[in-house]
């Protein structure tokens, strides 16, 4: 069986490049696997599943035709898509996750999430990531007139790319013990996130000598990335996206 794994897209007018190289990726590659999850921020901002842009659509049409070739899908939301819900999961043939899903893969209890819960040095980053979850809150979002959203979520973004590069590399990486302890709450021995834009496959030592592995996948701003688990291997791959359009 062969699981793909991508994370950190931001997909939106603004680049066009990477929904054709998403599209064709959906198209190809993915049609090779038997299970596709996205673990957060496919979309650079999300304001309601009543949107029904034309990136939206035409991210709808290439996933709903990805599951009905056989492809399972599942989607865990990032910090940027977090309002993403059941109608566009349904339309799409997706499976919403929970913000950390334990699962087996490749014989390993696994944990599959966005990433950004473990980035706890951030405490601001925290405490908005703790309003913004507020059910109340997102439901009053959501009953605003789209123009309004559009303007919030604009706001929003400037205020996140400002914050960005007033902060330290460090601190938007994620936390060594928030991580230890994610692995020993749910006993296991692999972990598969995005959302810090640095791809690696990090082996590491618990507090208790255990030895884990930590899997981050890429953002596709310059190259995709993608993670292929298969039953003889892990690989984390790169390619150009100049070299897929």
């Amino acid at each position: 069986m062969t699981k793909l794994f991508i994370a950190d897209l931001h997909l939106s007018e603004a680049r066009p490049d990477l929904t054709n190289v998403f599209i064709h990726f959906l198209a190809t590659k993915a049609t090779q696997a038997d299970e596709l999850y996205i673990l957060g921020d496919l979309f650079e901002f999300w304001i309601g599943d009543d949107e029904q842009s034309p990136l939206q659509q035409q991210i709808t049409l290439a996933l709903k035709t990805l599951s009905e070739q056989g492809c399972r899908l599942f989607y865990s939301h990032g910090n940027r898509d977090f309002m993403i819900g059941k109608r566009f999961a349904r339309e799409c043939g997706m499976t919403l996750l929970p913000p950390i899903y334990s699962c087996e893969i490749a014989g390993e209890r696994t944990l599959l999430l966005h990433g950004d819960q473990l980035c706890t040095d951030d405490e601001a980053y925290q405490r908005f990531r703790r309003i913004t979850s507020w059910p109340w809150l997102q439901w009053v979002f959501l009953h605003l007139p789209l123009s309004r959203r559009v303007k919030i979520a604009q706001q929003i973004r400037q205020g996140s790319h400002k914050g960005k590069q007033q902060k330290s590399r460090s601190i938007m990486d994620v936390t060594p013990s928030s991580v230890n302890d994610c692995f020993a709450q749910h006993q296991a021995t692999l972990m598969i996130h995005g959302h810090t834009h640095r791809p690696m496959i990090h082996e590491l030592s618990l507090d208790n000598g255990q030895k884990v592995r930590r899997i981050v996948l890429g953002d596709w701003n310059t190259d995709l990335w993608y993670l292929q688990i298969d039953d003889r291997d892990i690989n984390l791959i790169s390619q150009p996206i100049a070299t897929t359009e």
